[in-house]
């Protein structure tokens, strides 16, 4: 089995200015006062390009979305600005199963549609709650072994009234949503660490030996497979594709992309985000473990070790590249580009030329003295005029998506496990402890 490292709480400094309830604030029109003051990553100077010192973020108006069907809330992963009110407070929570331990972990996104929410458990566990109150509607448990704890991983995607399951013991299901009874299920040669993607009668999903598999979404039938380079070591989840019309996305975690036709999986271009300027083990690997986005006829991408990329999708060309690390799906809205970076810096990019416009540093360790207990942050989700990141550290952060400024910050009932979700102008988090938190 890969090597599983699990150092990837990673880093940044102390946490600033917070007040008011549960993520207010507004748009300020002037960046922040006072003096910018360079960043380091990897070595390198990180800090905001002074060309565009004068540039206004502006951002689509935000927009309601009654769903959240799949890990990164759509097939392309590009969700710009969702709606959401100034101060949501808490509706419900909710117990969905086991959570992260010493050999299990949680990795799947919630769903939320039609008026429901799935989640699943570190133990393949799969729960159905009504969203309006949090009460349990159905629960299976698709574990096949659960004296084995290596059977971790996977996630969901939901399409025409089926939820797909990719697992960590390799085999993918096709459940009733309105009951969770199994449809069909096809067994793949590995195990699955990262959601299915569902789009076109079509279920894509990537095993941990890096083949990525295209089933028939109505009986779970191979349609065909593609294989990246396999890896002996890797970080602890991985990415799930990116589909956008006749394009599928493929990210692995030896680093490459590939863009294959949906179709037959024949490969359209590919592209490496390999190390660079790599000075130990792990800071090389390559790892794309944060989801890629398809945005306007552009693939975003962004690797472990050290690179992200905007790639034309139809071509395979490269229109810029930039020297950041990272393990969370990059936020598209408009024509900014959000991210977290390894070392805990949150990042303003220009969506044409990849050019930083602010940046905004989140607490590094848990224990800042002793440098111990460092802290991994999950997001950013932008709603509402603002982004937010759930940490590790059991506290939820609200920044401005237009200066970098920290607006506000509140405790989380236990550590985030995955990025939050929003749709229907809630607000999900879910935690290592497997507690699920709805607000609105």
């Amino acid at each position: 089995m890969a090597l599983r490292i699990t150092c990837l709480l990673l880093c940044s400094a102390i946490l600033a200015g917070c007040s008011g309830g549960w993520f207010g604030g507004s748009e300020e029109d002037a960046p922040l006062p006072g003096e910018r003051v360079a960043i380091m990553t990897f070595g390198r100077s990180l800090e905001p390009d002074a060309r565009i010192a004068d540039l206004k973020v502006r951002l689509p108006e935000p927009r309601v979305n009654k769903t959240w069907s799949q890990a990164g809330g759509e097939p392309g992963h590009a969700m710009h600005h969702l709606s959401l009110v100034d101060k949501p407070r808490e509706a419900w929570r909710a117990d969905v199963g086991r959570g992260s331990g010493s050999s299990r972990w949680i990795l799947a996104q919630p769903l939320v549609v039609e008026d429901r929410v799935y989640a699943m458990d570190s133990e393949a566990r799969i729960t159905a709650f009504g969203a309006k109150d949090g009460n349990r509607i159905w629960q299976v448990d698709l574990d096949l072994d659960e004296e084995s704890g290596d059977y971790f991983g996977g996630g969901i995607a939901y399409d025409a009234g089926r939820i797909y399951v990719t697992t960590g013991f390799g085999t993918v299901f096709a459940l009733n949503a309105e009951t969770g009874e199994t449809i069909w299920s096809q067994p793949l040669t590995a195990p699955l660490r990262a959601a299915p993607t569902v789009s076109g009668g079509r279920v894509f999903a990537v095993t941990v030996g890096n083949q990525a598999f295209a089933l028939a979404a109505d009986d779970g039938r191979r349609l065909w497979n593609h294989s990246g380079i396999e890896e002996a070591a890797n970080l602890l989840g991985a990415a799930s594709v990116a589909v956008s019309g006749s394009a599928v996305v493929v990210p692995y975690t030896s680093g490459e992309i590939f863009s294959l036709l949906v179709e037959n999986g024949r490969v359209l271009w590919s592209d490496a985000l390999s190390a660079v300027n790599r000075v130990d083990p792990i800071a090389e690997l390559a790892h794309i473990r944060g989801l890629p986005v398809i945005d306007r006829g552009a693939v975003m991408a962004i690797s472990h070790s050290g690179r992200m990329v905007a790639v034309d999708l139809r071509r395979g060309a490269r229109a810029w590249d930039i020297e950041l690390g990272g393990v969370q799906m990059p936020w598209v809205a408009g024509e900014f580009v959000y991210l977290v970076t390894n070392e805990g810096h949150v990042v303003c990019l220009t969506r044409r030329d990849g050019r930083i416009r602010w940046v905004q540093t989140l607490p590094h360790f848990k224990d800042p003295e002793d440098q111990a207990d460092p802290i991994q942050w999950f997001g950013p989700v932008l709603a509402g005029d603002r982004l937010i990141l759930a940490g590790s550290n059991a506290v939820a952060v609200s920044i401005s998506p237009y200066t970098g400024e920290i607006l506000d910050e509140q405790d989380l009932p236990g550590a985030a496990a995955v990025s939050p979700v929003v749709a229907g102008g809630t607000l999900y988090v879910l935690t290592k402890n497997a507690t699920l938190l709805a607000l609105r």
